[in-house]
């Protein structure tokens, strides 16, 4: 099929994010035509003026509705969006002048009616960005998950970067009510579908990820507390390796109890991967700030996300509650 792009970007009071996003898409190097399909969820720091200043620029629509979460708002914007292939990005991306034209490259040579792309730190980030960037990408700390070639399998899109076939979209119904966590949830049930999902690696964007310390740990505590409920629902996708960061943080904390009794062995050996940590950041970024930073941000990534996986597989495995009576809050009704 010829294909028909079309963006669909959800955003809720964040013009600023939104406007170098939009600028971004103003300077891709791309000669056919697409659409931006903006979706104002519910903001009350609206994002309408901002529309309006790229409206010359490229064929671009805006629509606001009420707060009802990210994944229905991506699901109200593929909806009136015109296209036949749709082009998912969070408002804190910025795109490289060749995501579109190396997306199109992929979908024309090996046709996929759902891929995900990687997402990497621009140079102008801030020194907190890439640290939290690192954490989020490393193989060293998620296995390449998110975006290392090599270290991906069957790989499962994630949200900021995502594209999905009408077809697809129509057939599953698009994403579901949990948040986060409707991304894999998404790509499950595409599965279960007879679809199949491919790695775009030069499919790249520039995650901005305006974030402290505080949200970073909240953001991936809620990580960890969705993935059981995704095991409760999708149980021939549950893995072992899904404990590992609780395992980490289990250990850590007995490293320390008997390092205190006179037994430093297991810590040492915590101290030498902290080390591989720091000499790999560092190398990757070029400045041993970030890579100190990127050692705690991989330090609050595994005790946030630890501590929510065993505090949810309590509630839902140990208690067989329900999700969305115990954690309320992942879900938008």
């Amino acid at each position: 099929m010829e294909l028909e792009f079309s963006f669909v970007v959800p955003v809720y009071n964040r013009p600023e994010e939104l406007t170098e996003l939009l600028d971004s898409i103003s300077c891709l190097k791309y000669e056919r035509s697409f659409e931006v399909v903006v979706v104002e969820d519910g903001s009350t720091i609206r994002s309408d003026e901002v529309v309006k200043r790229y409206s010359d620029k490229m064929n671009i629509s805006y629509f606001y509705k009420d707060n009802t979460g990210p994944g229905d708002s991506r699901n109200y914007g593929m909806r009136k969006a015109k296209g036949n292939y749709f082009l998912i990005l969070d408002s804190d991306c910025i795109l490289p002048p060749n995501y579109l034209g190396e997306v199109e490259r992929e979908l024309e040579g090996d046709f996929v009616h759902c891929f995900g792309g990687p997402d990497t730190a621009h140079p102008s980030f801030s020194s907190l960005q890439k640290a939290i960037n690192y954490a989020m990408t490393s193989t060293l700390t998620t296995g390449g998950i998110r975006g290392k070639k090599k270290a991906v399998g069957k790989f499962q899109p994630r949200s900021f970067n995502m594209g999905i076939s009408k077809e697809a979209f129509l057939h599953t119904g698009g994403f579901g009510k949990i948040h986060p966590g409707e991304d894999p949830d998404l790509t499950i049930r595409l599965w279960e579908a007879g679809y199949n999902t491919r790695f775009f690696e030069a499919a790249y964007v520039y995650h901005k990820r305006r974030i402290s310390w505080k949200k970073f740990y909240t953001q991936v505590y809620k990580f960890g507390m969705t993935r059981p409920i995704l095991n409760r629902w999708h149980p021939q996708t549950e893995k072992p390796v899904y404990w590992l960061p609780s395992l980490f943080v289990i250990g850590l904390l007995f490293s320390l109890s008997v390092c205190f009794l006179g037994h430093p062995f297991y810590l040492k050996l915590y101290l030498i991967f902290f080390g591989v940590i720091l000499f790999d950041a560092w190398y990757s970024s070029g400045r041993i700030k970030i890579a100190l930073m990127s050692v705690f941000a991989v330090l609050v990534q595994f005790f946030g996300y630890g501590y929510g996986f065993i505090k949810s597989t309590f509630y839902i495995k140990i208690l067989k509650r329900v999700p969305e009576k115990v954690f309320p809050k992942l879900f938008f009704q």
